[in-house]
């Protein structure tokens, strides 16, 4: 059959490729040839090639209340609770947009969730019910390709929350660490298979690490910073590499941070350089040396999310507790910070965030 009545194959293609990510479910949905082409290998690989994928922030964002424009998201437990949904940012365009909830979420996503890409799924794993605010170890998957939710296997070994997430952005959601109900800090770590809809558990850390940070680069999985059980919020420094190859820890890098300082917003820059945000500063290590780079502007000055991309870095943060959250874009070259418009439906807390090549 062919693609495009009179059209040659390779022409066809080429036309497909170009499709915006937000227009695959109507594409697919126009003949059997058509969904048979957007979910096979070698669309991603010519639209990879063709320079026509799409890169989108995904966020766990609070919906703003806009009966009395009051903001959501407080991280103490209110009469009424935060709603959290999942916001979509498209930075090259500046757009934002709202994902569909899944069916099985009607009061929200779980609070304290944690997101990944794998291909075109995006997942979402555990966090806390939003009405018994109870710690959930569910599994939910949406699918870019047919904009549908299914449900996955749920995350074994117990409960747990505040656990390092990442994705190798092929096929694996890594999590590490976090604590159980009874605030233990943890050092286990799980591989969660998209496609096979399976969990594996890996080899231990060698320590507990409550609230750390989890980056796949070169292929290792790299956890930083966190916090054993008698700490309890002192961070520290330390960091460990997991080789999947070898099935095998590194040694723990005891100095790898210069600060104890939460690891949230610390991100893989490519080119062996990774930013962090500290003290009201973006720094950068480079050559085994951290570096600051700028200071964050004060709209932002407390920074919930930040992303790599391209020679630029996204922020996501607000002036202060309650505030309105916007995004900023730091041209790495320049140093020049570029705000980004922000509708106020999208300027609730953000608690976590993905970025997905689409």
């Amino acid at each position: 059959m062919e693609l495009i009545s009179a059209l040659p194959e390779d022409v066809a293609r080429d036309c497909l490729i170009r499709i915006s990510y937000q227009n695959f479910p109507a594409v697919s949905s126009v003949s059997k040839a058509w969904n048979t082409e957007i979910q096979s290998p070698e669309f991603r690989r010519r639209r990879t090639a063709a320079n026509q994928t799409q890169k989108i922030l995904v966020a766990v964002q609070s919906r703003v209340d806009s009966d009395d424009k009051r903001r959501t998201g407080l991280l103490v437990k209110a009469a009424t609770n935060p709603v959290y949904q999942l916001s979509v940012l498209e930075p090259k365009t500046g757009n934002w947009s709202e994902l569909p909830p899944a069916p099985e979420l009607p009061n929200g996503l779980p609070m304290f969730c944690r997101i990944a890409g794998v291909g075109y799924d995006l997942v979402v794993i555990g966090g806390w019910d939003p009405e018994s605010w109870k710690a959930s170890n569910s599994v939910f998957i949406y699918n870019f390709l047919s904009a549908t939710w299914r449900r996955g296997a749920d995350m074994p070994g117990g409960p747990r929350t505040f656990f390092a997430c990442a994705s190798d952005n092929d096929r694996t959601v890594y999590v590490a660490g976090g604590h159980d109900d009874e605030k233990n800090a943890l050092k286990s770590v799980l591989a969660y298979d998209v496609a096979r809809d399976a969990w594996a558990a890996l080899p231990d850390m060698s320590r507990e690490r409550d609230e750390c940070k989890a980056i796949v680069r070169g292929g290792r999985l790299c956890i930083i910073g966190g916090y054993c059980t008698e700490m309890q919020g002192r961070f520290e420094k330390s960091s460990e590499e997991f080789d999947a190859a070898t099935c095998q820890w590194s040694p723990v890098e005891e100095e790898f941070l210069d600060a104890g300082t939460c690891p949230r917003t610390c991100v893989d820059g490519g080119d062996d350089e990774l930013f962090i945000c500290r003290d009201g500063e973006v720094v950068v290590l480079k050559r085994d040396t951290w570096q600051t780079v700028v200071k964050v502007p004060e709209e932002i000055r407390n920074v919930s999310y930040m992303e790599a991309r391209e020679g630029a870095l996204l922020l996501i943060g607000s002036s202060g507790f309650g505030q309105p959250h916007m995004g900023f874009l730091l041209d790495l070259k320049s140093s020049n910070w570029a705000k980004l418009s922000s509708p106020e439906n999208y300027t609730g807390h953000v608690q976590f965030g993905c970025l997905l090549e689409i």
